[in-house]
């Protein structure tokens, strides 16, 4: 007869502090599907980066709050391309794959849902899977950041925007300085739905500094909006 597993203390802890965490319960009550809504939901008032009518491309949308506050806001007018290696549950107004970003597949499959047309908005919360070893798992993070804003500047609009989680520690002015020679205004943000205690951080870019001009498979570069 197996033994059920032993609950570690730092588990006890973080089971602790997500159930009597306040945005987890008003997350519950306000039917997102996670408490992260409030992160975006808290910039977006800030920054003013959601608007109807816009094509917004999330790049780690499990379990999909992020959507959810995306399709909110830009209303019927506009649509939510979503990627993760997680399942998406489905929700109206969002066309979601999972897969892996940094498979050139999945990133087909996102050029052709784009069809040579221009991103508004870039929302980028990927992380890796954790291996418990820090500086692999920031330098795996930061891989991920630097797909995410390669992706961002060859598809967004001139004025178009783009939003990714860092985390402050090793690469993260390296991280910053790249994101600065793309973007016009590059600005640090820490809503209050994110842990006080978590070095967890937002750097939205605003503006690209020279925008790029997509290539289609036949070589042609296309048209820019």
């Amino acid at each position: 007869m197996s033994q059920k597993p032993k609950r570690t203390k730092s588990g006890s802890a973080w089971m602790h502090e997500h159930v009597t965490d306040p945005y987890v319960k008003k997350a519950q009550q306000d039917g997102y599907r996670s408490r992260a809504a409030y992160k975006l939901l808290e910039i977006d008032k800030r920054d003013h980066l959601l608007h109807p009518g816009m094509t917004v491309v999330d790049l780690g949308a499990a379990p999909g709050s992020w959507c959810q506050v995306a399709v909110q806001k830009i209303k019927r007018q506009g649509r939510v391309l979503a990627i993760d290696l997680l399942p998406v549950a489905p929700m109206p107004g969002v066309d979601g794959l999972e897969g892996d970003f940094t498979e050139p597949a999945t990133l087909a499959w996102l050029e052709e849902k784009l069809q040579s047309g221009r991103v508004d908005l870039v929302l980028s919360d990927m992380a890796p899977n954790i291996s418990g070893v820090m500086l692999r798992d920031q330098a795996r993070h930061y891989e991920l950041c630097e797909l995410a804003l390669d992706f961002a500047v060859n598809w967004l609009k001139p004025d178009g925007a783009f939003l990714v989680k860092v985390f402050q520690g090793v690469g993260f002015e390296d991280f910053r300085a790249r994101m600065r020679e793309a973007f016009q205004q590059v600005m640090i943000r820490k809503p209050d739905a994110s842990r006080g205690r978590s070095a967890e951080v937002y750097l939205l870019g605003r503006h690209l500094l020279a925008a790029r001009v997509p290539a289609r498979d036949d070589g042609v570069t296309s048209p820019q909006d």
